[in-house]
């Protein structure tokens, strides 16, 4: 009754807003970081490799598949970071001068899935993402692009790239956060950042 009573607090509190807020309302269980956890020693290979917090990757996994890497979704993402085969996984590819996409087993393959997304996260830091300056802005902005696509999160700013880097460096990370939670077209985004938050403060 105590933990009900909470949550109608902080409802209320939140008047008529049409947006939840997701630093204080407990709307959702906390993703089951235990199991992502034995997948760390991988994070940690691949995070050095490329240069992505092994938290960071750890906390996706989490959220994604719960860390079981046999996972395959209604949408044909796999494994335990959620790779879908024939655009992250054919973006790795092209970026590493290979042709073509993994397979399905190969996304199957925790070390390679893990090595595989993070490549992902690298690329989309180093790429479309580039110039933001905020850390933890950044990290915000990988963990709503993995989700939802680096474009449509830059086009809630402007459809100019290089105008859109600008207007997110003169946020603040909360600013930033909270831009997403009322301007992105998706509801899942803000949902997503909510739960990778969640993940990785459970670490």
């Amino acid at each position: 009754m105590k933990l009900r009573g909470l949550i109608f607090l902080a409802l209320f509190l939140a008047g008529c807003s049409s947006k939840p807020d997701y630093n204080s309302v407990p709307w959702q269980a906390q993703a089951p970081t235990s199991r992502a956890l034995q997948w760390m020693p991988f994070s940690e290979q691949s995070g050095a490799q490329y240069g992505v917090s092994p938290r960071l990757i750890t906390a996706i996994i989490a959220v994604e598949s719960g860390g079981k890497p046999e996972l395959v979704s209604a949408s044909n993402a796999v494994g335990l970071m959620q790779i879908k085969a024939s655009t992250a996984g054919k973006e790795v590819y092209r970026h590493l001068g290979w042709r073509g996409q993994p397979s399905t087993s190969e996304l199957k393959d925790p070390q390679r899935n893990i090595d595989i997304g993070t490549a992902y996260l690298s690329i989309l830091e180093h790429g479309i993402l580039a110039g933001i300056e905020d850390p933890q802005t950044m990290q915000y902005a990988l963990v709503v692009s993995y989700v939802n696509g680096a474009g449509a999160l830059l086009r809630t700013f402007s459809s100019d790239r290089k105008a859109a880097i600008e207007e997110i460096n003169d946020l603040s990370p909360q600013e930033f956060y909270q831009h997403v939670v009322d301007k992105h077209p998706s509801p899942q985004a803000p949902r997503y950042l909510w739960k990778v938050q969640q993940a990785m403060a459970a670490m």
